[in-house]
């Protein structure tokens, strides 16, 4: 079983939308005409993250549940480095956490209010300095 696509409502898509292409390198691409504005959002080809914008109310019998974050692997240290580079030359601020097992180095970003994106890559023995907040 494979992640096939994460939908994100954010209040922000603008700097949300910035962010995936900017930082991360994914491209916009097409997207059924939705009552609700957003984007959808392509990594090698596949739309594996799609956004939509948050509006007003929704009706009673309705929920419309929110993603508390997502996670990407990085596979390796280059792409890794990469990240931060980018990171910094936009910069957006980041918090680096590395769990109790010391199995992975997780790299958290706020991105708007309610959205934060986890960045995960094998923490031994890599261990990049952390950033002051």
């Amino acid at each position: 079983m494979n992640l096939d696509h994460a939908n994100i409502v954010t209040s922000d898509l603008d700097t949300t939308v910035a962010f995936f292409t900017d930082v991360l390198g994914f491209t916009t691409g097409p997207r059924p005409n939705f009552r609700v504005p957003g984007h959808w959002l392509y990594s090698e080809g596949q739309p594996v993250v799609h956004l939509s914008q948050a509006t007003g109310g929704v009706p009673a019998a309705r929920v419309s549940p929110r993603i508390d974050h997502i996670a990407f692997r990085i596979a390796d240290r280059d792409a890794w480095r990469a990240l931060l580079e980018r990171l910094h030359t936009h910069h957006i601020d980041y918090q680096l956490n590395t769990p109790n097992d010391n199995t992975d180095l997780q790299l958290w970003v706020a991105l708007a209010a309610g959205l934060t994106i986890e960045f995960i890559i094998a923490a031994e023995p890599f261990q990049p300095q952390r950033q002051q907040p």
